[in-house]
């Protein structure tokens, strides 16, 4: 049907919708650009270092996907030509409401038929920033048509041209959850929008119509862009069309990406808890629509090393069934995190696992913490003399018998050279000098999350069967850096909290335990002369393997930085002949050699009430000198000259107070009848000189060992000094007594 122009009755219309607008308030156009531009937020969060470099971009708006604010400068002119073209021929030409297209678009609904829509790229923006006009899937009513239309018209008096453009680009909705053309440019091109080139343009436009057709409608609607771009030039649709189709189907632009993810999402969880959001990086950002960002206490330069070095090293060890490892960095002073390794990434099947906070088996690595209280209690001195053999514990639940990772024993050795060495039974017998229960407090005191009590964990504590997280094993070795004083690590750019003024352990005994650890000369005997372990400059360093080698790790410090590796599977298998010098130890050197490249360490001042004294060793077994003659640092009040064996070949001068090693309080021996009770003996241990053991108040033996007949009864195991003061005391109780009375019958 023939269409008549009725040009008077256009104008007619025209005026009675301008009247209409008029007498409607003001809706979209009272917000300023400046406001809409300031509330702009990305569906990403940038996550900076210290410096305000990029480390990790964090998906945080699942609702939408949307990038950062770009300036209508840095839009290519294709873009900008396309969407006008698409969208709104004559939008340098009207106010906000092209009448022609008003008209035009009236008469084709009367006379059914077809024409170009008449929403200009200002009122679409006015439906984008009023959530009361924006577009149902039933298209608007005629209300918010008409409100739309006042929006467009206040928008056009208070905005320039420049701006409503550069705000449709960055608010109009794409394909799919993509908002704005970064998202857009980014997602389906790989590519910033200042790229853009006139076919990927017109795909672009060509979606602002239709964001959710087919690839073959955006294809046809692309190729119509492309004719009005370049008029007169032939274009090759088919080929457009395979282009789109690959296009749509892109997704380039990563929900998460960058060198940090794991501490980029710790952060946003601390946000999140703490009830505050990211914001700009500054005032000049966030005017400029920049995205919401976090700044750390990462260094940027040192993740990006410790990571490629971490990767590295277990790529190396990748025939040895390691695929997993985790490092951190802390500054001593402060607390401050300075780089935070969560997983091996590519190499490793669980790489969303955190493994700086994943709980773990720390192994030996609890022995320092161990050594530093037993000598801050005065039990043991760096010199004290400590059994390394065979040794058989009574605990409630039996026998518990320790070894050493070669299952060889040295025989009496020093408690510096037990710690550095790593010898596990000494270990041992210092626990049982201390106490489970004792050393867990301590532990949960440095920051240690202890799932159970000392108890629950028995002897075994000493060889870290607790789990615990490389972050907070790292920030207790920090603690012992910083002279017992104990700080919460951070990684949120924050005033630094002041460590407190009274410490967790004795600074003396902190002092002492350092100086063990950075004793090469005492680590020969496991580690040998040539060790990773050794660096040019002052280190502190402990490793520490799990049970069934499923966990291994190098913690320690400097005089500024403390550096925490571990390597396993986070599966829990088991690594392949992986030692402490060849999984961790390895990593933390290089990141300590790389954090003190231009920046030396020098070893700590020995604190007040420190004794720095010339020692002597007894002979062994062999008659030579248990120990080679050495200055050794003392609490006052605890050096003495010479350490030796008693009579008994037991070691002598350990500084204790004595003290029942076995059995345990609370013992229950049940008397085999199968084997002659004069054969069933209960072993008696203790630690001190000149002491005497009684039971049930009757003086039983002398020295450090006893052997006692049981018999049935509830009894009370005493052990007396040498003046004949009780200083300890065990309870248990025998079962068996038909056994026992038959048999001495006989």
């Amino acid at each position: 049907m023939h269409r008549p122009p009725f040009p008077a009755s256009r104008s007619r219309l025209a005026a009675a919708l301008a009247a209409i607008a008029c007498a409607l308030p003001v809706a979209a156009g009272a917000v300023s650009f400046d406001e809409v531009k300031r509330e702009f937020r990305p569906s990403d969060t940038a996550v900076l270092d210290r410096n305000g470099e990029l480390l990790q971009r964090v998906r945080t708006d699942a609702s939408v996907r949307r990038g950062q604010w770009v300036v209508l400068a840095d839009v290519s002119p294709a873009l900008r030509m396309a969407m006008v073209l698409s969208e709104d021929r004559r939008f340098y030409e009207h106010s906000g409401i092209d009448w022609r297209a008003v008209s035009s678009a009236a008469w084709g609904n009367l006379w059914n038929t077809r024409t170009r829509g008449a929403s200009t790229i200002t009122m679409q923006l006015s439906g984008l920033l009023d959530e009361d006009l924006r577009r149902a899937n039933s298209g608007r009513s005629f209300t918010q048509k008409i409100g739309q239309t006042v929006a467009a018209a206040q928008l056009e008096r208070s905005w320039r041209k420049d701006q409503i453009l550069e705000a449709y680009l960055n608010t109009v909705p794409f394909r799919g959850e993509i908002v704005g053309i970064d998202a857009l440019s980014r997602t389906l091109f790989g590519k910033a929008p200042s790229g853009l080139d006139a076919r990927e343009a017109s795909v672009a436009a060509a979606l602002v119509r239709a964001p959710n057709a087919k690839p073959a409608l955006v294809a046809q609607r692309a190729c119509e862009v492309m004719r009005a771009m370049e008029p007169g030039q032939k274009i090759d649709c088919d080929a457009l069309d395979m282009f789109t189709s690959a296009a749509v189907q892109r997704r380039a632009f990563d929900a998460t990406e960058g060198i940090a993810p794991h501490a980029a999402r710790r952060v946003l969880k601390e946000l999140r808890e703490a009830g505050e959001t990211a914001a700009p990086p500054s005032r000049q950002a966030a005017a400029a629509g920049k995205e919401a960002a976090v700044r750390t206490t990462l260094r940027a330069p040192l993740q990006r090393f410790a990571l490629a070095t971490l990767q590295r090293h277990l790529k190396e060890l990748r025939g040895r069934h390691v695929e997993d490892g985790a490092l951190v960095v802390l500054d001593n002073a402060s607390g401050e995190v300075l780089a935070w390794v969560g997983s091996s990434g590519p190499l490793s099947q669980a790489a969303e696992v955190d493994a700086v906070t994943a709980l773990r088996q720390p192994g030996s690595t609890l022995k320092p913490l161990l050594y530093a209280q037993a000598i801050a209690e005065r039990r043991l001195t760096a010199a004290s003399l400590i059994d390394d053999s065979s040794a058989q514990i009574s605990t409630a639940s039996g026998l518990y018998i320790p070894q050493n990772y070669d299952r060889q024993f040295k025989g009496p050795v020093s408690a510096r050279t037990a710690l550095a060495a790593s010898l596990n039974v000494p270990a041992v017998r210092t626990l049982v000098m201390v106490s489970p229960e004792s050393f867990a407090r301590q532990l949960r005191a440095a920051g240690l999350p202890l799932r159970e009590s000392g108890d629950y964990y028995g002897y075994s504590l000493a060889l870290g069967s607790a789990e615990v997280s490389l972050l907070s094993l790292a920030n207790a070795y920090r603690m012992l850096a910083n002279g017992g004083r104990y700080g919460p690590p951070t990684l949120m750019a924050r005033p630094p909290v002041p460590a407190p003024a009274a410490p967790i352990l004795d600074p003396r005994a902190a002092f002492i335990v350092g100086d063990i650890l950075s004793d090469a000369n005492a680590r020969t005997r496991t580690f040998g002369l040539d060790s990773i372990l050794s660096t040019r400059f002052w280190t502190a360093v402990k490793t520490g393997t799990s049970k069934d080698m499923r966990d291994n790790w190098a913690v320690g410090w400097s005089q500024r930085y403390t550096v925490g590796v571990w390597v396993g599977n986070a599966s829990g298998a088991s690594m392949w002949d992986v030692s402490g010098t060849s999984g961790a130890a390895p990593v933390w050197a290089e990141v300590m050699r790389f954090l003190h490249a231009r920046e030396p360490s020098r070893a700590p001042r020995p604190p007040a009430g420190l004794v720095e004294a010339q020692v002597t060793f007894g002979p062994g077994a062999d008659g030579n000198a248990l120990e080679a003659a050495r200055s050794e640092w003392f609490l006052q009040g605890t050096e003495q000259p010479l350490f030796a064996l008693d009579n008994a070949g037991t070691p002598a001068g350990a500084g204790a107070a004595p003290r029942i090693t076995a059995p345990a309080d609370g013992t229950f021996i049940a008397l085999d009848p199968d084997i002659p009770p004069l054969h069933q003996r209960v072993r008696f241990e203790s630690e001190g000189r000149g002491v005497q053991w009684r039971i049930d108040g009757k003086l039983f033996a002398r020295g450090n060992s006893a052997q006692w007949l049981p018999w049935p009864g509830r009894h009370v195991i005493e052990l007396a000094d040498a003046t004949g003061k009780v200083v300890d005391q065990r309870k248990l109780e025998v079962r068996g007594a038909g056994v026992v009375a038959k048999s001495a019958r006989r």
